[in-house]
């Protein structure tokens, strides 16, 4: 796995790459002030790009809103995905909002599941 670290006023910025099912995958981490914003990328595209917030409330149990602002919007797994991240964000005491773009070759549960814990372990927040 290639990492690099880049610390530039306004944003904090990691990218690194990693196989994934035989897929060379691009992953660009970056901390902005009010959100996370995580590429993934097996296309050298953006590709599908969802928006994740936690929901604010009276509710004991967290909830938490994920929408395809654009791309494709009948992949259920590309929600988990999203939603597994910004659980893992919320969790970690973070209340900013996810924007994940998902450019990939294969969506497979797989795939999905080497770039969450990819994420997790570069993690940001």
């Amino acid at each position: 796995m290639n990492t690099n670290s880049t610390t530039k006023f306004p944003v904090s910025q990691l990218d690194f790459s990693l196989e994934i099912k035989g897929n060379e995958t691009e992953i660009v981490i970056s901390s902005y002030e009010d959100h996370f914003m995580v590429i993934a990328t097996q296309i050298g595209a953006m590709g599908t790009v969802l928006y994740a917030r936690k929901e604010e409330g009276v509710s004991i149990n967290a909830t938490f809103n994920v929408s395809v602002i654009f791309g494709k919007r009948d992949e259920p797994m590309l929600v988990a995905c999203a939603r597994q991240l910004i659980e893992h964000v919320s969790v970690s005491g973070s209340s900013k909002p996810l924007v994940l773009s998902l450019g990939l070759k294969d969506h497979s549960a797989e795939t999905l599941k080497g770039i969450i814990s990819a994420v997790i372990d570069n993690r940001m927040w």
